[in-house]
Formats: structure tokens, sequence, C-alpha cells
């Protein structure tokens, strides 16, 4: 047991990794570590990498060198998708004591024998479609809770490192998801946000019922009030689905669909498995059937073969769509995927124009989607921490919003009216 022994974890890239960066806390935890702060000097230090970017790599160095230099002493663990893909350059780097893959994260009590640096670095990894399941959930916010369903992707897009670093698709049982919910739920947690790689690929481990039936089962759980799904691919929403959310007093209403591309051409290149006509179409439908639905998007640009004419079809199917919001993604060069080897190679510069638009037309879709609800009451649930006087909270169809703070309002639900756009781009929001 390591009594006293104070843990820090920094975890790069997305909900799913700070679900599994969680669950790696609760068993360090059962063996006598104490969590601390990042900033603060720890015994040992656990960092969760991500590779879908270039940039998530330099980050990872970049926090190994923080860490040494916060306590110089300290036991440094890498695991994550870049351990995964790249164990040996990870091993290299200076300070690293153990390196896990995918497989081995959730083997780190069982191989921690003492914290004693080592001279040659421990790597643990495995074949990457020996890959098991191993369930996951969040508990750090007291607020809401990442749950993991699903992990890894049988989707071969051109520019994707995922199923390298994480293998073919697989799930848990719709079972042992609406255990860990309800153990979420016994934490005072009021929102599960649902992760995965490609959750939509859902299929029950043990029957292979499917998205929609999981959802059907979730919404039965009694204490739990809201859940937010997150990333799910336009192909992949069934009319089950948006039916079940359209129903739902617990299901928010919305959706984050990734696009990538509005160019038949481009989204081809990416290896998508949809075009322009089938996102419209579920676009609209969503809109259609799902009141005050808020919808975002991810968007890749600067993919090969993306000419200013292509990305012109992207600007222009995005101002056609009822979009709340995008997420921008400058596209980088990935080893070991098809794209790399691409024709029609587009610069740096164009590519950090292009990402400029977008962001831009992303802030004014965030704020003509605001700017409707202006004088409306939604429901809100308010956040832990006081920001400069002010509580947040996000509104059901995720708007979020700040009100004067009050302790007594934190982690709770409440009826608001929304007033006005603050300068921050936050509403100001009063409680009824």
């Amino acid at each position: 047991m390591f009594v006293n022994k104070k843990v820090a974890f920094y975890t790069l890239g997305c909900k799913l990794n700070f679900s599994e960066t969680s669950t790696i806390g609760r068993q360090l935890a059962e063996i006598g570590f104490s969590k601390t702060e990042f900033e603060n000097k720890a015994d040992l230090y656990v960092i969760n990498t991500c590779s879908v970017t270039e940039n998530a790599n330099r980050e990872c160095r970049r926090i190994i060198r923080k860490a040494k230099k916060n306590s110089p002493e300290a036991f440094i663990v890498v695991t994550g998708c870049f351990a995964q893909l790249k164990p040996k350059e990870i091993s290299d780097i200076e300070g690293v004591d153990l390196v896990l893959g995918a497989n081995e994260k959730f083997n780190l009590p069982q191989l921690l024998t003492d914290l004693n640096t080592v001279e040659t670095t421990q790597v643990h990894g495995c074949e990457i479609n020996d890959l098991d399941y191993f369930s996951s959930y969040s508990l750090a916010d007291r607020t809401r809770s990442f749950m993991k369903i699903q992990d890894g992707c049988d989707y071969p897009c051109t520019y994707c490192t995922i199923p390298l670093a994480r293998g073919k698709s697989r799930c848990d049982s719709i079972e042992n998801i609406i255990k860990n919910a309800n153990n979420i739920a016994d934490k005072g947690i009021k929102e599960i946000v649902i992760t995965g790689v490609n959750i939509g690929e859902f299929k029950d481990k043990n029957d292979n019922r499917n998205f929609a039936e999981l959802v059907k089962e979730l919404d039965k759980v009694e204490k739990i009030e809201r859940y937010r799904i997150s990333s799910i691919e336009p192909n992949l929403i069934s009319n089950d689905v948006i039916e079940l959310v359209k129903k739902s007093n617990k299901f928010m209403p919305h959706f984050h669909i990734p696009m990538q591309s509005g160019s038949d051409v481009v989204l081809g290149k990416m290896k998508r498995r949809y075009q322009t006509k089938l996102y419209r179409n579920k676009i609209e439908k969503i809109v259609n059937e799902v009141n005050d639905v808020c919808i975002g998007a991810d968007v890749i640009v600067g993919f090969p073969g993306e000419t200013q004419e292509e990305f012109d079809k992207t600007l222009n199917f995005i101002k056609d769509l009822p979009l709340s919001y995008l997420h921008v993604f400058t596209y980088s060069e990935r080893e070991n995927t098809p794209a790399i080897e691409m024709e029609g190679v587009v610069s740096k510069p164009d590519r950090a124009d292009r990402s400029k638009q977008l962001r831009i037309l992303s802030n004014k879709l965030q704020r003509a989607f605001y700017e409707k609800y202006i004088n409306t009451e939604h429901t809100a649930l308010f956040e832990q921490e006081d920001k400069d006087g002010y509580l947040l909270g996000f509104t059901d169809n995720y708007i979020k919003i700040k009100v004067p703070f009050n302790a007594e309002k934190c982690r709770t639900k409440q009826l608001v009216k929304l007033l006005e756009i603050d300068s921050d781009g936050i509403m100001k929001a009063e409680i009824i």
C-alpha cells in the first residue's frame, strides 16, 4: 500500500480520456494514494495522452518536463493514445519511468511495486487487436460525469490514428452501463455525458442491443436528471434515437455531429461514410423534430486536396445549415495514415487562414443561436465554482449562462430566464 503518497494527473484530449483518468484515480485511491493538483509536488504523476493532432504530441513532452520540475524525484507514468502509438519515443524522453499501452493503463496498481525512479524506462503494451474492454467513468467534476460505453473504431478514416491507438470497436453491456449510471447517481451527480470513440456503433457485448435500446434504458435511471450524447456520426443517428431524445425529459436537446467537410470530394478522400446530402437531411430532420435543439459540428480544414473551391463549398454549406457552433481542427499529418501520402497538400498559411475563417463563423453561429433565446425560460444546471462573482451553468440546450454567485445554487437545476449576451459571449440570466 502507498499510504500518505500523493498522485497528480494530467489529461490531454477527449472526454473519453477524462473518464479513464478518473477510473485510474479511483484505482490508485484504493491502494492508498491521495490526489493532489498537478501543479503541486507529488510522488506519482500520471499523464494520459492524446495523439489526434501533432500539437498533442508536443504538449505531452511539455507536461512531462513540467512534472519533473514540480517534483524531481517523482515517478512518471505516461499512458493513453500517444503511449500506444509511440512507446519507444516516449520511453526515450528523460524522466519517464513507465509507459503503459491502451490495455495496460488500468493495470497500473498491479504494476507499481515501488516509486523508485528507474534508469531504463519500463514499457508495457499489447497488440492493438488484443485489447479488452474496460469500463470507466469520471467523478472528479461533482456536477457531471463522462461515462464510457464504447471504445475503439472500425471506421478507416484516412486522417485518423484512433483505430491504431484504440483498436477495433468494442462495447460494454447495457446491464453494466446502467450499474455505472446508478453508481454515478449515488454520488449526487446530476448529469451524465455518454462518451466513446464511436458511440453510434454501440452493440451490447452480450446481446447486440443497439444505441437506441441503451438510450431507452438509461432514461429509466431515476436519480440522473440529465444526459448528453457526445459526438455521434451522422450516418449512425437513427430515427429511433431522434424520437427518444424528442420525447425524453432527461436526454437534452443537444447533438454534436461531426461533419469534417462540406465538400463531397474531400469527404470521399477522407473515406467518411456519408456525403453532404445525408448530413443536411439529418440536421434538418433533427431541427424539425426536436424543439430548441442545439447542434454542434466538427470540421477539419486543410485536408489534402481541399482547394480553395472545395473550402468555399464547406463554408457555404455550413452557412446554409441550422448549426449552433463548430469545433474547428486544422489538419496535421499523422504517421501511418493514408492521408499523409495524398497529393494536393495545403500550405500551413492557408490552413491557418481557413481555420480562422471557420472560427469566426462559429462565433457568429453561436451568437445567432443565443440571440434566438433571449427572454425565454429554460432549465439550467449550475456548476460548483465561483467565477469572478458569477455562478456558471448550461441550459438544457447548451447555452452557457451566468448568474450572480449563490453557493446554495451550486450543482442544482434551476428554471432561469435568459436576459442578454455579455461581452464575454456568455448569456446573463436570472433564476426564476
